[in-house]
């Protein structure tokens, strides 16, 4: 019978059977059910007496009636409870009962049934009864599974919620934001969690089994960038090289089933760019800025020796397949080949006229391979000798690979200058020619490494990995996680895992082979400069390097609109006191209004000779204040676009202006650090405040008017008495550069954002810091509080944007008191010295990468295991989870 009623009416025509059935209705037959613990919904709500009780108990929660409308709210209810068991015994029959919706052959159905709901309210409270319902009534797990993936797709507000012993399985639940559910009891099977949000959430007893996820761990310990990894051969093992000038120039080996650090390997003066294990794995070959190769016993974890000879930075090793030879490509244009177990050089291979970036060497070692600028060569190993030249790029080649039969070579490079060529190619190593290029990245590759069955190529660069199937040149997945550079990707021996390095100093373990499904994320592609909410709180406006500006629904993290126009980086986004306009400005020195209702342009201000760094309305909203990096400010009138009054006194760059409450007053920061005030309506200097030793980045008045808050480069925040001009106080504690300050809208709480990447709450009476928010892993250019206080936005060079929820941990409703006692026992006496790691400040991350968030995650006993059977506890820890039965035991 499965499948029956499919034929004869549409899942939307289904649904739309309940379009009228009120929303109480739905939520008492819940808490009835639940409270009886009903295992069997359809025969409960078929039982005649079982309807009048739920008749009554709608009746006596919904309100008194006189005895007239008594009679017709029940008549009402009835057919209500009818519709919904007639619906239930359709689904019971329907192809959403049994089948994952979420699957690519059913995209365009699902679409095409989310139009038709997506704007009625009951049918979506009806789709959240159905994810409750898994928890009662087995029947509907895939029922309930397919439901909680539209609702995902439809965007609705699922944060704060209660899904305590919830069953999902089949089903993809990737980019949902789950910020501070509580999913205790919750098990999930065979689900695909790729960038969920569990930021604050509470999984107390779950058992997540089967989890599609592409990141299996994340190893942090390199205090400097990562710049190469290499799985041992029996794949229990992963090296990682890292450095710079100054420290952190080690070899760090990890235990890959736990992620847990095994030995720190020192002794090179300079960043290890090269790591490679022996092909028995006895053995490990590391090279280095510091002209040096050394070879390092596994076991013992002691150096074996130093092998001096390159005159200039040795850039890879690599050994022969038999493990007696090591290879060696350096900056003093040459590659050398060492006997293992000597040390003592057997050959050097010479006709690079610049520097040996990459060198491979094939299966079946007879054929090297050598990448420089413009050319990759092939060299016959036994004899030295050249075997044939390919011309390639316009720049350097970064990376080669050989494919496991040998046949093929895998390049990548990049231009000299920055542009152009940047690409993957595939050359037939017999004859030279080049068989395939592969495109699609928008920024430079700087690895590629061939999975060792031949079937995928990964490649890694701008904060993203991606896989191609070699045989079509197609790509096949996108990897996000990293907030910086890729510098290298390897593949595990079995090539079930990837594992990659990069300039953010971590080191990520992929799961390759989960059945991924792309999902279309949209987003800034590059810095975030500045974020402004909207007067009624709902919209936040976002600006980036990337030339756009995005408007963003507070309350789903989705995008609402992109606005193009500017021709170069957007510094500055402000919205309107009436919600109306949107202002901006750009290094491309103009300043735009747009209409935010339309997204339309509806001005462009021309004026500034210089980069248009800061905008700001004044609180009438008709005028506008503009600073610039050509020393001034300017005053523009909104309504017709023309400059009023151009204010000249500051030596250097304008990076921020700010109107008083009142109007009458404007500040300005700038780099010849001296904050100015003005007399708005004449355009006179009314004082200058001198203190900061650096550059004032931001500026802001808080809602009195009696105080401004000014951050600087000299890493200082300070706080001004407006009046007498006389500095008020003086906070420290970032270690870099506050780019960013902002009032809360009562004045109580100052937030400022930082190049060490925190955020900082401090109290504004005392001085004090309240809080740090970490998470972001760039920058922190901009920070703004919501017009209700309750909400803090924050804009990053990590590409991101994140939104914080300031309400304490009571937000979250633990409705089974056993969860209370957990928690009781973290705030007994055992633990006043060892508080809970976590903050009380949950996140919302918009983002274009696709990435599990898990920090402030409260997870006890709870099983979390993927599809492979690996266990993903050292994931969540490394997101920022506490694992609650590992804080009592400490």
């Amino acid at each position: 019978m499965q499948g029956s009623f499919q034929v004869k009416q549409a899942l939307a025509y289904i649904l739309a059977q309940l379009k009228d059935v009120d929303e109480q209705t739905i939520g008492v037959i819940l808490e009835i059910l639940r409270n009886k613990k009903v295992r069997d919904c359809i025969g409960f709500l078929l039982d005649i007496e079982n309807q009048r009780q739920s008749e009554g108990q709608i009746l006596q929660q919904v309100g008194n009636f006189t005895p007239a409308d008594s009679e017709q709210k029940l008549s009402v209810f009835g057919n209500d409870i009818k519709l919904i068991t007639e619906v239930f015994k359709k689904l019971t029959d329907h192809d959403f009962n049994y089948k994952d919706f979420s699957t690519e052959e059913r995209e365009e159905s699902t679409l095409s049934l989310i139009q038709s709901i997506k704007d009625n309210r009951r049918i979506i409270k009806f789709l959240q009864f159905l994810v409750q319902l898994t928890s009662i009534d087995e029947t509907f797990i895939q029922c309930g599974s397919n439901s909680l993936y539209l609702l995902i797709w439809m965007k609705v507000d699922l944060r704060s919620k209660n899904f305590e012993n919830i069953k999902i399985q089949n089903t993809s639940l990737v980019g949902a934001n789950f910020c501070r559910c509580n999913f205790s009891g919750s098990q999930f099977n065979n689900v695909n969690i790729n960038g969920m949000n569990l930021n604050g959430a509470l999984l107390f007893n779950c058992k997540w089994n089967n989890l599609k996820i592409h990141q299996i761990n994340q190893y942090n310990g390199h205090k400097s960038s990562v710049s190469s990894v290499c799985f041992s051969p029996d794949g229990t093992m992963l090296a990682s090289g890292s450095g710079n000038s100054y420290s952190d120039n080690c070899i760090r080996l990890w235990n890959v089933k736990t992620g847990q650090q095994k030995a720190k390997l020192d002794g090179h003066t300079n960043c290890v760019l090269s790591v490679c294990f022996s092909p028995d794995g006895n053995a490990l070959a590391s090279c280095s800025r510091d002209k040096s190769i050394r070879l390092w016993d596994v076991k013992t974890r002691k150096k074996i020796a130093i092998i001096d000879g390159h005159t200039s930075i040795a850039n890879q090793v690599c050994f022969s397949p038999d493990g007696n030879t090591l290879a060696s490509g350096s900056d003093d244009n040459s590659i050398r080949l060492w006997d293992v177990k000597t040390q003592q050089q057997k050959a050097q291979l010479d006709g690079h006229t610049s520097d040996v970036s990459s060198i491979s060497i094939s299966p079946d070692g007879n054929t090297l391979a050598s990448g420089g600028f413009r050319q990759i060569r092939l060299w016959d190993i036994k004899t030295g000798q050249q075997k044939s030249q390919l011309y390639c790029y316009n720049g350097i080649v970064l990376s080669i690979c050989f494919s496991p039969d040998g046949n093929t070579l895998a390049s990548c490079g990049v231009s000299r200058y920055g542009n152009g060529d940047m690409d993957i190619r595939l050359w037939d190593v017999k004859t030279g020619q080049q068989k395939a290029q592969l495109d699609g990245r928008t920024s430079k590759v700087c690895s590629v490494c061939i999975s060792p069955d031949g079937n995928t190529l990964a490649s890694g660069g701008n904060r993203e990995i991606w896989l191609w199937d070699i045989k079509t040149g197609q790509q096949k997945a996108r990897l996000y996680g990293h907030s910086s550079t890729v510098y290298q990707v390897c593949f595990s021996p079995d090539g079930n895992k990837l594992a990659s390095s990069s300039n953010d100093k971590s080191i990520r373990l992929w799961d390759v082979k989960t059945n991924y499904q792309t999902t279309e994320l949209d987003g800034h592609t590059n810095e975030v400069y500045s974020v402004f909410f909207s007067p009624d709180g709902n919209t936040l406006a976002s600006c980036s390097c990337d030339k756009s500006i995005r408007l963003w629904d507070v309350k789903t993290g989705q995008q609402k609109a992109k606005l193009n126009g500017h021709t170069s980086f957007v510094y500055s986004v402000c919205i309107s006191p009436d919600g109306n306009t949107l202002a901006s400005c750009s290094c491309d020195k103009s300043i735009r209004l747009w209409d935010v209702k339309t997204g339309q342009q509806k001005a462009k201000l021309d004026g500034h000779t210089g980069n248009v760094y800061s905008v700001c309305f004044s609180h009438d909203g008709n005028t506008l204040a503009s600073g610039s990096d050509d020393k001034s400010i300017r005053l523009w009138d909104v309504k017709t676009g023309q400059q009023k009054a151009k204010l000249d006194g500051h030596t250097h760059f304008v990076y921020s202006v700010c109107f008083s409450l009142d109007g009458n007053t404007l500040a300005s920061g700038s780099s010849d650090q001296y904050i100015r005030l003005w007399d708005v309506k004449t355009g006179q200097q009314k004082a200058k405040l001198d203190g900061h030793e650096h550059y004032v980045r931001s500026i802001c008045f808080s809602p009195d008017g009696n105080t401004l808050a000014s951050g600087s480069d000299d890493k200082s925040i300070r706080l001004w008495d407006v009046k007498t001009g006389q500095q008020k106080a003086k906070l420290d504690g970032h270690t870099h550069s506050v780019y960013s300050v902002c009032f809360s809208p009562d004045g109580n709480t100052l937030a400022s954002g930082s190049s060490d990447c925190s955020i900082r709450l401090w109290d504004v009476k005392t001085g004090q810091q309240k809080a740090k928010l970490d998470g972001h892993t760039g920058n922190v250019y901009s920070v703004c509080f919501s017009p209700d206080g309750n909400t803090l936005a924050s804009g990053s060079s990590d590409c991101s944007i994140r939104l914080w929820d300031g309400k304490t941990e009571q937000e979250i409703k633990f409705s089974d008191k056993n969860y209370n006692d957990i928690l009781a026992q973290f705030k007994a006496p055992l633990f006043q010295n060892n508080p809970l790691p976590f903050s009380n400040y949950s996140i919302l991350v918009i983002s274009q990468e696709i990435i599990l968030e898990a920090s402030g995650t409260l997870i006890f006993q709870g099983e979390f295991i993927n599809h492979q059977g690996k266990d993903l506890k050292h994931l969540f820890k490394s997101k920022g989870s506490c694992f609650l039965e590992d804080l009592k035991q400490k």
